[in-house]
């Protein structure tokens, strides 16, 4: 207690020392490199509208760099724009144009190593290889920012927002488009995404990858080469998000590989190849969401067990699940299916007799895919018939005893 006593005192006393430096004003630094040199821990940089082409500029005290009316920094296709190694940063209200780019260094608009309590908000990045970059840096905000990037093939770009071994980071409000990734985690915990739009990536829209203890909520992921993948994971809460036009030969909505203890609760699966493909996938609860005209609603592997699906909405899928097993540890309950053909006797709103979601085709293209040439054909219809009177290649132990008859209302 004392010590963070003692941190508060000083950093109050460094602001109430703080200077503000006016770039290009009488008696003030004319770069903003210069002004950088400069100031003093704390200070503050205003700089007015212009393009700045400067080179590299290394940031290594405290400082607060606000632009007015969108300053150009321009790395002119050579240099990383901002790199920050310090704490207690703000960058804000700068248009970042032209990165470098280079196969071996992660070249950014900003990059920040080692360096805490950093804002990054209400900037534009264009035609950056990597947006934002953060390496090693916790309790970072990086807010209401619009990254765009225009090249045409995969190797020549970086993510859009980009964090390696961070916690407490908080990405908000920020719009991605056209990067690799549009947000990048690896070993990142405790932080939160939320309400992003990130579309038309060549990747994914979300990659996570070892990071734990994190959650996504309200963000949109559309029309990228495949939606959000979390991989070799647990802990982690995808709450309130759309999942929409995912498409592709092997597109997905959201990709679930070797996760575990999580929570998929009160999202919108539309129009994807495949609303969930989960691989290795336990304990995770999947409730009140909604998955409309996608291919595959859910590609549930036979690795995948003790998750529950339950109040969910079923609706104009091709296919509501698939699966490459026989045994199917898996539980379903309370669900609406659009294609349940039971009876409701007792007038409950549950239907009467279980729901069976595995159709016989869906395990026929399962092992053979050219077998879709035939969807929809006569042949089809008699033999998933045939197979719901006599069931012998669909899981018999996935199924839905109580299904809705009517969709659930989410509001």
């Amino acid at each position: 207690m004392r010590l963070i006593f003692i941190w508060y005192a000083v950093f109050w006393w460094q602001s109430a020392q703080a200077t503000i430096i006016h770039i290009g004003q009488s008696g003030q630094p004319a770069t903003l490199k210069q002004a950088v040199t400069l100031a003093q821990p704390m200070d503050t940089i205003i700089v007015p509208s212009g393009t700045y082409a400067e080179g590299n500029i290394l940031i290594q005290k405290p400082l607060h760099i606000i632009g007015k009316n969108l300053p150009v920094l321009d790395g002119k296709l050579k240099f990383e724009i901002f790199t920050i190694a310090a704490k207690n940063v703000t960058i804000e209200g700068f248009k970042f144009i032209n990165s470098g780019r280079s196969s071996m260094e992660d070249l950014a608009g900003i990059k920040c190593l080692d360096a805490h309590h950093v804002t990054i908000k209400n900037n534009i990045f264009e035609n950056t290889f990597f947006g934002i970059h953060l390496s090693n840096s916790n309790f970072s905000r990086i807010l209401n920012n619009k990254l765009s990037a225009s090249a045409e093939l995969e190797y020549q770009l970086g993510n859009g927002i980009h964090l390696w071994k961070c916690n407490h980071a908080e990405i908000v409000g920020n719009q991605i488009t056209g990067h690799r990734d549009g947000i990048y985690f690896e070993f990142v915990t405790k932080s939160s995404i939320r309400k992003n739009i990130s579309q038309k990536n060549k990747r994914y829209g979300l990659h996570f990858m070892f990071s734990h203890d994190d959650s996504y909520e309200d963000n949109v992921f559309r029309n990228n080469g495949a939606g959000v993948s979390v991989m070799y994971t647990r802990h982690v809460k995808m709450l309130r998000n759309t999942f929409e036009d995912n498409w592709g030969t092997s597109a997905y909505g959201l990709l679930l590989k070797d996760i575990g203890d999580s929570e998929v609760l009160n999202n919108k699966f539309i129009g994807n190849t495949s609303g969930i493909y989960m691989e290795g996938t336990s304990r995770t609860k999947f409730e009140r969401n909604v998955f409309l005209k996608n291919g595959w609603a859910i590609k549930l592997q036979a690795s995948c067990d003790g998750n529950t699906f339950e109040y969910n909405n079923f609706q104009m899928n091709t296919f509501d699940i698939s699966t490459n097993g026989s045994l199917v540890l898996n539980a379903m309950e309370h669900n609406y299916w659009d294609k349940y053909e039971g009876y409701d006797l007792d007038r409950n709103g549950i239907g009467d007799i279980p729901f069976h979601p595995v159709s016989l085709f869906s395990v026929i293209t399962e092992r053979i895919p050219s077998a879709m040439l035939i969807w929809r054909s006569f042949l089809v219809y008699l033999l998933d018939k045939a197979e719901k009177v006599v069931p012998v290649m669909t899981p018999e132990n996935l199924r839905d005893n109580l299904p809705q008859m009517r969709p659930h209302d989410f509001g």
